[in-house]
């Protein structure tokens, strides 16, 4: 009798068990079905500006590889994250995030950054990373927490390549900031659906925070906004950038060392313009063409090819359609349309959509073209930078944004992403859910809200956000 309950009682919990694992909720993963993503918003039947020329003109700039000198396309380095803008912005079309084999692994070997060594962090399948110090290093090795850096540590140099003369550079000291415990990352943001976001007013903006501050979830959140003129930044992890403009002259300038009309001069790390050094002279000017490197080109032809490469890169990234909702698939098996809508209803009742909002306005009318006039953006943001707690914390300041801060990240598209959180710390959902729960952050309760729903229920939002 002993032997048979006791038989009886494994064999019981060996099926709550398998019953666990058979109902566990379940990430459905990266879709791969096409959704048409990477298309412009242009009707070209209804382009009276003839944007739509500009648009593919910038597509093709999108993907140059730029050198640092004798080539048509010139100005990489002195330092740099990245050759080309498609080789970060990649998934699942031109203008996304980090693809699935990360190029950054072979430029070590392939002749991008011959005289560098691959960073620790950066791996064959891994994300496409750019990396910060939070604070300057002391002589002894330790983090200054009262010296904040939180600039963008280049990964590569130009050292050893044919064209980078005698410029010789040493990377940043990676693995030290590893050692203090002094180093963080970020993963590219793709800009399908930009060009809406851009055209959203301030006053569309305030109004929805104003409805969203009435929850019960310990929610608030406000703006960045810039030092300039004082109105709503929106581009960027912590909405730092106002304009595509900026955000893509900044990004020429930081990730691929290309001075331009934004950003003029060759960019030195922080630690060079801190230990009041700079960059040395022979690193300057590397293309022998003079700055900006990157400059407007009247005696060109056709229009498009008279803007320089920043307006070019902007007007892609402003034309680049919304990412378009799908079918899921999961576990081979296509996702039933009820799962997705209780998802979609669970979505708004446990608070995700407090902060995600599922369009934050209308746009105001375009004048370049009218598919950007007068359209909902069903971003999934409110677009406002809110605490979100230790464990998301970077402990970088960006315009009024503090190291807990992160603007709202915008869900469309997010079926097809593979890394994700800032960091692109992980693949799976779930997890990326769960880590918005940590002490400070304003996703608290809303996360304890998902942790209390049946293992169905959260398949059903899982579900949801991928077919997003």
């Amino acid at each position: 009798m002993i032997r048979r309950e006791k038989f009886t009682s494994a064999l019981a919990l060996a099926v709550l068990f398998l019953a666990g694992m058979a109902f566990a909720q379940t990430d459905p993963g990266v879709q791969s079905a096409s959704r048409g993503t990477g298309g412009t918003i242009i009707d070209p039947a209804n382009d009276p500006n003839g944007f739509t020329a500009f648009f593919n003109d910038g597509l093709v700039r999108f993907q140059e590889v730029e050198a640092v000198s004798n080539s048509a396309n010139v100005g990489l380095g002195p330092r740099f994250n990245s050759n080309q803008c498609s080789s970060c912005h990649a998934q699942p079309a031109v203008g996304g995030t980090g693809a699935a084999v990360n190029p950054q692994f072979l430029f070590t070997s392939n002749g991008v950054a011959p005289g560098n060594t691959t960073p620790y962090f950066i791996t064959a399948n891994g994300p496409t990373l750019e990396a910060r110090f939070p604070y300057f290093l002391t002589a002894s090795g330790t983090a200054n927490t009262k010296a904040p850096n939180g600039g963008v540590e280049d990964l590569f140099t130009v050292t050893g390549r044919p064209d980078a003369g005698s410029c010789s550079l040493p990377q940043p000291n990676f693995s030290a900031a590893q050692a203090a415990n002094d180093i963080v990352f970020r993963i590219p943001t793709p800009v399908f659906g930009a060009g809406l976001i851009e055209n959203l007013d301030d006053s569309t903006l305030l109004i929805n925070q104003a409805a969203n501050i009435v929850n019960h979830f310990g929610i608030s959140g406000t703006f960045n906004r810039s030092g300039n003129d004082g109105t709503i930044t929106r581009f960027g992890w912590k909405a730092q950038n106002k304009s595509l403009h900026i955000f893509a002259g900044e990004a020429y300038n930081v990730e691929m060392g290309v001075s331009n009309e934004l950003f003029t001069q060759d960019r030195p790390l922080p630690e060079e313009d801190q230990q009041g050094t700079g960059l040395p002279a022979n690193c300057l000017n590397l293309s022998g063409a003079g700055y900006p490197e990157d400059i407007s080109n009247p005696n060109l032809t056709p229009n498009a090819a008279v803007l320089d490469d920043v307006s070019a890169f902007a007007n892609f990234m402003r034309f680049l359609a919304p990412p378009v909702p799908g079918g899921v698939v999961l576990n081979g098996q296509q996702v039933s349309a009820q799962s997705i809508a209780n998802g979609s209803a669970l979505f708004s009742s446990i608070g995700c959509a407090t902060c995600h909002n599922p369009t934050p306005g209308t746009t105001q009318v375009s004048n370049f073209a009218p598919a950007l006039s007068n359209v909902p953006v069903p971003a999934f943001s409110d677009f406002e930078i809110h605490k979100m707690g230790t464990r998301l914390a970077d402990n970088v300041s960006q315009g009024g944004a503090g190291g807990t801060q992160f603007r709202t990240a915008p869900l469309w598209g997010l079926g097809q992403r593979i890394f994700l959180l800032h960091d692109g710390r992980t693949t799976d959902l779930y997890t990326a859910i769960v880590d918005h729960k940590s002490s400070g952050s304003e996703a608290t309760t809303v996360v304890g809200h998902f942790s209390n729903l049946t293992t169905s229920q959260q398949q059903d939002l899982l579900n949801f956000l991928r077919s997003l």
